[in-house]
């Protein structure tokens, strides 16, 4: 198989990967099914994932380097630090927004620390299939055969159509307005730090991350599983503060963006093999 994929085109090995890809995906919600052990390990489609992204990466005789996924101290040093930049990128952006909005914070008054910690668990393995998808083999593949900035635009248009083309995002037009601009500019800043930094677990982290916060950092009411909360909240009811909502949420990650592309080293990832 190894050989017959060496000597095949370039659209026969994207077909393998995404067949690979998809049969992971599949075979892990198969054992999910029989087998109760996703509360204890959801890492099943992660892990499975890796071995198919690995032996895409053997047919080109290479291993896993190009995505820095090897299991050492500096890669999982990247993860935890991805981590805490994008827990810290989701409050600056928020505090921006807040700054706009007149909203007020305060400091939840029972926060349960246990399960915060046990919603980077289960939030870790979501983020995780994602990167892997777009921006593991399929995205340096990509990036070998025509270049960085077509490959961006092209995971970024079908990373964003993964969000948006939801039955639930297509009933409310706004969130799909802001699911539209913003997943492209989300892509460039996870696909920024794998670039600059010739790690997928940077990345990864990055991603991790921000979803946490979104989801654990500020909320509505002072509840057990926000760190903050927000009173004297906006609601729109013109498109106009709406669009400059946009606006700065998506200039402010553009400079992050911006900001981790001059901090990474170029690692110039070894995708040219084709």
């Amino acid at each position: 198989m190894k050989q017959m994929i060496q000597r095949a085109p370039f659209a026969t090995r994207i077909i393998a990967a995404l067949l690979l890809g998809i049969a992971a995906v599949v075979l892990s919600q198969a054992v999910y099914n029989i087998v109760p052990i996703k509360p204890y390990f959801p890492l099943l489609g992660e892990v499975l994932l890796v071995q198919a992204t690995w032996l895409m990466y053997r047919t080109d005789n290479q291993t896993l380097l190009p995505l820095g996924l090897q299991p050492n101290f500096k890669h999982l040093g990247l993860l935890l630090l991805g981590l805490a930049i994008g827990a810290v990128a989701v409050m600056g952006c928020t505090a921006l927004r807040t700054a706009y909005t007149g909203e007020v914070w305060h400091l939840s008054t029972a926060v349960d620390g246990w399960a915060l910690l046990k919603s980077l668990y289960y939030i870790l393995p979501t983020v995780a299939v994602q990167e892997l998808i777009f921006r593991g083999y399929l995205f340096t593949k990509s990036i070998a055969r025509w270049g960085v900035v077509r490959a961006n635009v092209l995971f970024a248009i079908l990373f964003m159509l993964v969000h948006v083309l939801d039955r639930d995002v297509l009933r409310q037009p706004a969130q799909a307005l802001f699911l539209l601009i913003s997943i492209p500019v989300g892509h460039l800043w996870f696909a920024s730090g794998l670039l600059r930094t010739g790690s997928l677990l940077f990345a990864i982290g990055l991603h991790w991350g921000n979803n946490w916060a979104v989801s654990h950092l500020a909320g509505n009411a002072d509840t057990t599983g926000t760190l903050f909360y927000l009173t004297n909240q906006k609601l729109f009811t013109t498109w106009l503060p709406f669009i400059v909502v946009i606006l700065l949420f998506n200039g402010f990650f553009l400079l992050v963006t911006w900001a981790t592309w001059r901090w990474g080293k170029k690692e110039n990832l070894p995708v040219a093999g084709f």
